[in-house]
């Protein structure tokens, strides 16, 4: 799975806001909207807690237990870092382009039986 959601190709971009979907092709893989989602809403928690962690690794880096004049400083930078972070786009939204592009691995124990 691939986290790059640099539009490098003709593939259409991951959209910054809601877009409505066709649930047609949402069930295409699966041929059960409700397992579909359930793939998707997994993976966007993976992407969360992948990115959560990224953010308070960078954030660390700038934590201090002095308060003095360089801390404006970090903190500047410590809000940079969180712009930066929330101008990205939503996991549940790349997780649902990463299902359309079938760039998700998954399987169904049930269905394996």
């Amino acid at each position: 799975m691939s986290n790059n959601i640099n539009n490098t190709t003709n593939k259409p971009a991951i959209a910054s806001s809601t877009v409505t979907r066709d649930l047609r092709e949402l069930d295409v893989e699966t041929g059960n909207i409700y397992e579909s989602l359930v793939i998707m809403s997994k993976r966007a928690n993976q992407i969360s807690n992948n990115i959560k962690e990224e953010l308070h690794a960078k954030l660390s880096e700038f934590a201090s237990s002095n308060d003095n004049l360089e801390e404006i400083f970090e903190n500047r930078e410590q809000i940079e870092i969180s712009k930066y972070y929330e101008k990205m786009p939503k996991p549940s939204l790349v997780a649902v382009q990463e299902f359309l592009d079938d760039k998700i691995y998954y399987r169904n124990p049930i269905k394996e039986q």
